[in-house]
């Protein structure tokens, strides 16, 4: 059964150091450029991926000890349309539930935020370890890996708008480093020859609202044609019996022009 400490072993170990050090160059180039009031990262809190942001408040979500926020990803006890910018290293991976988790993302990011996410690619040299019976119980390959154009499918669905991204880890997961150093070839040469079968990629999208516009009336106008329309009295005379019955008809005229 794989436990909290197994997977800490193995994030500490010399392949995990090397996966941590590709997350945290890229992590550092993206969000660095990232401007806002509140940033929050979801999952691996012992990782600070927001080191280099800039925004005034920065915390973590996560289950481990060192999370400033104990909470599921799938259901995060944060205001809605409050967040500026929210990273997944690897969140996804590791969650029975990735949908719940990119609805609860899109509603707590405010429009035009922004989602920085990092995954494992299945189609790679890392996720053949997937289907090795001698690795597939170990952390990271016991993980349901997400093919990058299945994200980004579910993305678009939510109204993400993709802003960028990237592959690495292009060589193949050796546990010990001499053979990596052997084969660092792979990874000057990956992204030019074979780049979308990087071990790792990252995606970067922003959150886009459809809305409506409200066409209201041009009260001001109305108001102003209102003032200008100014009522003509009518002049009305009574006329009493007596005049009726009277014969004068200079009397008669001046009654006629004066209606």
């Amino acid at each position: 059964m794989m436990t909290a400490q197994n997977v800490q072993q193995w994030l500490e170990s010399s392949l995990g150091q090397y996966l941590i050090e590709h997350e945290y160059r890229y992590y550092d180039q993206v969000v660095a450029n990232i401007f806002g009031y509140n940033a929050v990262q979801i999952g691996w809190s012992q990782f600070d991926f927001l080191r280099l942001n800039r925004m005034p408040l920065r915390f973590f979500v996560g289950l481990e000890s060192e999370a400033s926020l104990r909470a599921e990803a799938g259901f995060l006890p944060i205001q809605t349309n409050s967040m500026d910018l929210v990273i997944l290293p690897h969140t996804l991976d590791f969650n029975v539930n990735p949908h719940q988790i990119l609805r609860e993302v899109h509603r707590i990011l405010i429009p035009e935020g922004h989602l920085v996410v990092s995954g494992f690619n299945p189609f790679s040299l890392w996720g053949i370890g997937r289907h090795l019976k001698s690795m597939r119980r170990e952390f990271p390959w016991n993980g349901d890996f997400i093919a990058l154009s299945r994200l980004k499918d579910w993305l678009k669905l939510l109204d993400f708008e993709m802003a960028g991204g990237r592959l690495c880890c292009y060589a193949p997961p050796f546990k010990q480093e001499k053979w990596r150093r052997r084969l660092s070839f792979m990874e000057a040469a990956g992204d030019r020859w074979w780049p979308i079968s990087g071990g790792v990629y990252f995606l970067h999208a922003i959150k886009h609202m459809h809305g409506m516009r409200i066409i209201k009336p041009d009260w001001k106008k109305c108001l102003d044609a209102k003032k200008k329309m100014a009522p003509i009295a009518r002049k009305i005379i009574k006329v009493s019996k007596q005049d009726r019955s009277s014969n004068n008809p200079n009397q008669i005229s001046d009654l006629n022009k004066s209606r």
